[in-house]
């Protein structure tokens, strides 16, 4: 930054930082029950501005309360406190969407300024109001640790809730959100089976590096703007900082069939960063079907997210089912301009989980970039897990070119949350993997294993009769044997299986899709097994 930048920059600052000399109305009046600070002017222009200086300076963590009485507050106590729906940010309007916040705790210790946003004139713009924390906002026990916390406390997070109008949802507005934005960076929606799942991340810096801590950048602040009354839409804006970046983010937010997020983000870094990982989504795989122990567990499966799907820049559809390594897994997709990736649970029905909090309904998370990514790769991280409390899968794209201190990036992407990708094509989906001996009956060679692939629907469906698919296959190892494809016997137009058997004593990258002719029927399946 030059000498004039750094000048216009202390000037803007100082701008922001003088109380408008302005009367209190109706536009700027507190919520019912909240109360709100000195009005500042606001735009997104400086907060982009702001981020870039921040990412000059040395990063200093925002002060918390007490530590000892925060960590008194556990997932029980923590539980036990709510925001009370009356307080809430719009609850009387402007806008379809109150506005509930989280308090601290042991787990989310990190104060986050609240601000709401009011227009003072197309040319003027905004004027922001920090939301003061105060403890009477929230029920909790008489005895709860939080009782002892002073005003500097501040919120965790907070959470979008359904239309108090009824615009879009019959749940009442006052129990049932659709959006949560809580710890660190992360933030998570419902898709459109009413369900939250896996979650998303502002950035993600370093995660699995040799040697290296992985770092967790915070949102500080957020910014709520007023949507008008009929809109499915609203905007927020978002300051990340932490010791490697500082950052400037606008979210908006719609909630349609389920969730659709068109995120902006601007972002400066102060240190080098090894793995730079741009709209990271985290989720949980425990096992499934193709790979359950023995007696593990008394249900089928169990995992919010079943596999990565990838739609290159070359119009590749790719299917990458999730597994539960016993270290540590990380897998590298090389793309230009990806299309589009997510991590997606794709087993919809009730009776593959049998489970009371129904992993069939979790979203899926599609990311969709905004004009072109340039090199790089998907790549995805998968950690072993022997619980499903635990997140242990991350996907993300990683530019080609190494974060270094002082680059900067301006980015656009949308997020879809919702129950399938949202492209449809005329390739036929993967819907099973399926993992056992190999070798037919009494002649099973030491070591081989029967892979049962399933793909349904598309131009499957559009075989000729007497016409069978052919078994495109490779693989980076092993010997690969018995291969075959078949209808499966269900009775399902466009519901197929490929068998083949694999002996390796390595690990070993497969590669599959089905065929006729020159023309492709399916995506294409990749799995990486491990012998052990």
């Amino acid at each position: 930054m030059t000498e004039f930048d750094r000048r216009q920059f202390l000037g803007i600052l100082a701008a922001a930082a003088t109380s408008l000399a302005l009367p209190c109305s109706d536009a700027w009046a507190a919520d019912t029950g909240l109360a709100l600070g000195a009005a500042n002017t606001f735009s997104w222009d400086d907060l982009v501005q702001e981020a870039r200086f921040l990412a000059t300076q040395a990063y200093r963590p925002a002060s918390q309360p007490s530590a000892s009485v925060l960590e008194q507050i556990d997932w029980e106590a923590h539980g036990k406190i709510r925001f009370k729906p009356e307080n809430a940010l719009f609850a009387e309007g402007p806008g379809q969407y109150p506005i509930a916040f989280f308090h601290p705790g042991r787990f989310f210790p990190r104060p986050v300024k609240m601000y709401r946003l009011d227009h003072l004139s197309y040319e003027a713009g905004f004027v922001a109001r920090e939301i003061l924390y105060d403890k009477k906002h929230f029920d909790m026990p008489a005895d709860s640790p939080a009782q002892r916390l002073g005003s500097e406390t501040g919120y965790a997070g907070f959470r979008i809730q359904e239309s108090r109008t009824g615009n879009q949802s019959r749940l009442a507005w006052q129990n049932n959100d659709w959006a949560a934005f809580l710890g660190a960076s992360y933030f998570r929606a419902i898709g459109d089976e009413y369900q939250y799942g896996l979650s998303a991340r502002g950035i993600a810096i370093d995660t699995v590096v040799k040697n290296v801590t992985e770092e967790f950048p915070a949102f500080t602040r957020f910014y709520f703007e007023p949507s008008d009354q009929n809109s499915d839409t609203m905007t927020i804006y978002a300051l990340l900082d932490g010791p490697s970046i500082a950052g400037a983010y606008r979210f908006l937010l719609t909630r349609s069939q389920g969730v659709l997020m068109d995120i902006e983000s601007n972002l400066f870094l102060r240190k080098d960063v090894e793995r730079f990982g741009i709209a990271p989504v985290t989720s949980m795989y425990w096992f499934s079907q193709k790979d359950k122990p023995f007696q593990e567990d008394w249900r089928p499966e169990v995992h919010d997210s079943d596999g990565l799907a990838l739609w290159t820049g070359s119009n590749e559809h790719v299917w990458r089912p999730l597994i539960n390594p016993l270290g540590i897994n990380v897998s590298y997709f090389l793309d230009k301009n990806p299309k589009g990736f997510g991590l997606m649970q794709r087993e919809r029905h009730f009776d593959e989980y049998l489970d009371g909090v129904h992993y069939e309904r979790r979203p899926s998370l599609w990311v969709e970039p905004v004009g072109d990514w340039g090199e790089g790769s998907v790549q995805l991280v998968e950690l072993h897990t022997e619980e499903e409390i635990y997140d242990n899968v991350v996907a993300m794209w990683v530019p080609r070119e190494k974060a270094r201190a002082g680059s900067s990036y301006s980015l656009r992407y949308r997020l879809y949350w919702q129950a399938d990708e949202p492209f449809k094509t005329s390739l036929a989906r993967c819907v099973a993997t399926r993992i056992g001996r190999g070798g037919e009956s009494a002649k099973r060679p030491q070591g081989a294993h029967k892979f049962e692939v399933e793909f349904k629907g598309g131009d499957l469906a559009k075989l000729a009769p007497g016409i069978s698919p052919e078994a495109v296959l490779t693989s980076t190892g092993g010997k690969i044997s018995n291969v075959m494809t078949e209808a499966v016997p269900d009775g399902e137009a466009g519901h197929w299986r490929a068998f083949f058997d694999l002996e390796a004593e390595e690990t070993v990258d497969i590669r599959l899709y089905l065929k006729a002719g020159a023309q492709t029927l399916t995506e294409t399946w990749l799995y990486q097994f491990h012998t052990a």
